[in-house]
């Protein structure tokens, strides 16, 4: 039975300060009001606290009293958490949608995962048995794809001195009794709970050195994200933020994807909830929603339960990853979770800092991208968490507060384009402006992945580009025919590499997703073609000769007209620009 201890003395939207309040500690989560809404101890001063609220607070009145429930707000952690959708704190909104309707009532309580389906447990240790904590202790075929592993939680171990069989039941019940050192005994559930904002601890932090694979040419060769790494996607409205997380959700090769729609529109989440369950694993050709967790928390949503979707999201890509699992989170955007911040923040009449911000925006963020990482988990597996996030700058202003400080946070950063985006060029990321510090770590990776240097390869390509863009200057200004040939074939190699490369249709079976070897290989078919073009310029070849119109529209389209899995067109198209300038220089030799 919760105990009363406070009343309600004045109530600012989601923020609401009670009295009689010295029984309370930081981070407590309460029930408010009548209604018993979900809220958060977020400040204690002397008699009096502050709590925020989860839920729409219209209709609570002053004098209604709070509720202890002399714990933190916590998730359940365990099987069927994957193919469901949650809002910001981990309520499933088809069961609410279900049970209630189309609008969550108000007063609903804290409920999550389902408590009475029956799911198959495998027990995989004996009686007797000493358990150390992050000890896998049973196995769930929670999806065709994922196998949930049942773990020890973090800080009890034990031996076991009753167990269960094998065999069917609801998560609420008691699998195995252990008994510590001290003779106390702690009783092993299929699920755990733990509270949002405490990062789960690892057995020990690993150098970050693998690929994470998207099948996206611009990320996979010039700006890789690495497993356990975190990249940021800023860009205004309609670049593409929310179209690049979903190519990256669909094809890049983590093992779990969890997707946070913190406060979007409406219409977006629709689109991710009628698009995924279609979508099938290119791995398993199995539906991709068996290996992804979406929560929601769209933009006329309690702006307080936005601000926790990015802990509830990051704290459930941690339990996944001490199974040993590699996570992908995908935080859409982070610039609305800011925007809460910063509501939050202004009601309670806190000192502003720029933009309006709180001056500990960048501490939040700082804490959001550290539990990135790849480790050792407690269980002796590897596992990591690739944290992704959107920035949605108004107005498409970089220098903007949330930009700056993700800037400072992350590793990789996607700059978005309006002006690659608006002429239909996808993924608008600005080669220009865009980054990733994790190439020297991957460079093992690459070569042997690929028994290659991918390296000078996309630094040559690169500086082809840069190059391209100070020459498009001057051909502004005073035209192209003035340039000499060799920067006019920079020109057009630019344009092959933009269209041919750096494009991407989302749309076409064979250019969706693209493996790594076909990447490397489509980039050295393009190198060779400005290899060849640029010793047959240096032999006074004319470059209107130079450049076959048709030699480079096989090129371009050899994204579409070479399948993945059969390479040997690409060795085709090699021989065929040999073939051309072989005997473009053996008629000029004459």
């Amino acid at each position: 039975m919760n105990k009363l201890i406070g009343n309600i003395t004045m109530i600012n939207g989601p923020v609401i300060i009670g009295e009689n309040m010295t029984g309370f500690k930081m981070r407590e989560m309460v029930l408010v009001g009548d209604k018993k809404l979900i809220g958060e101890i977020i400040s204690i001063d002397g008699d009096r606290g502050t709590v925020q609220v989860y839920e729409e607070t219209e209709g609570l009145k002053r004098g209604e009293g709070i509720f202890s429930t002399g714990k933190p707000l916590s998730l359940k952690l365990g099987p069927g958490m994957l193919g469901n959708m949650f809002d910001g704190i981990q309520r499933p909104l088809k069961k609410i949608r279900n049970d209630f309707g189309s609008f969550i009532p108000e007063g609903i309580g804290l409920i999550s995962i389902d408590e009475e389906k029956i799911w198959d447990v495998d027990i995989i240790v004996k009686r007797g048995d000493y358990l150390k904590e992050g000890t896998i202790f049973g196995i769930v075929k929670e999806t065709l794809l994922i196998t949930h592993k049942l773990l020890v939680p973090v800080g009890t171990e034990g031996k076991i001195v009753e167990i269960k069989e094998s065999g069917s039941y609801n998560i609420e019940e008691e699998l195995i009794v252990i008994e510590d050192n001290h003779g106390l005994r702690h009783s092993l559930k299929m699920y755990q709970e733990w509270p949002v904002r405490v990062p789960r601890p690892v057995k020990e932090r690993l150098p970050i050195n693998k690929l994470l694979a998207t099948g996206q040419r611009i990320l996979d060769i010039f700006f890789p994200i690495a497993k356990g790494g975190t990249a940021a996607i800023p860009g205004g409205f309609g670049t593409g933020k929310t179209m690049t997380q979903h190519q990256l959700a669909k094809w890049s090769d983590a093992d779990i994807i969890i997707y946070i729609g913190c406060g979007e529109r409406g219409n977006e989440m629709t689109e991710v909830l009628e698009d995924f369950p279609k979508l099938i694993d290119p791995k398993t050709n199995r539906p991709i929603m068996e290996r992804t967790v979406l929560i929601a928390n769209t933009s006329n949503m309690p702006v307080a339960a936005r601000e926790a979707s990015i802990y509830t999201g990051i704290t459930m890509a941690e339990y996944f990853r001490d199974m040993g699992y590699h996570v992908a989170i995908m935080a859409d955007s982070t610039s609305r979770w800011a925007e809460a911040l910063r509501e939050i923040s202004g009601r309670l009449e806190e000192m502003p800092a720029e933009e309006g911000f709180p001056a500990y925006l960048p501490s939040r963020l700082a804490q959001f991208y550290e539990r990135a990482g790849y480790v050792q988990t407690y269980s002796g597996n590897e596992g990591s968490i690739t944290v992704i996030g959107a920035v949605s700058p108004a107005g498409g202003d970089f220098s903007e507060p949330v930009t700056e400080n993700t800037k400072r946070f992350v590793n990789v950063f996607l700059a978005l384009d309006k002006e690659l985006a608006y002429s239909r060029h996808y993924p608008a990321i600005n080669w220009l402006n865009s980054y990733s510090g994790y190439m020297e770590m991957l460079k093992n990776y690459y070569e042997m992945e690929l028994d290659e240097e991918v390296d000078s390869l996309r630094g040559k390509i690169l500086k082809l580009l840069f190059e391209e863009n100070k020459l498009q200057e001057i051909v502004l200004l005073v035209g192209e025919d003035v340039l000499p040939d060799d920067q006019r074939l920079i020109l057009e190699i630019a344009k092959v590499i933009k269209i041919g490369f750096l494009q991407q249709n989302a749309f076409h079976k064979e250019d969706t997703y693209v493996p790594l070897r076909k990447q490397i290989e489509m980039l050295k078919t393009i190198d060779l073609l400005y290899e060849r073009g640029i010793k047959a310029v240096k032999r006074n070849i004319p470059i209107s000769i130079v450049r076959d119109s048709e030699l480079y529209n096989d090129i371009i389209k050899m994204k579409y007209t070479v399948p993945n899995d059969n390479l040997s067109k690409l060795e085709e198209l090699k021989n065929e620009i040999n073939n051309f300038y072989d005997k473009l220089e053996f008629d000029y030799s004459k």
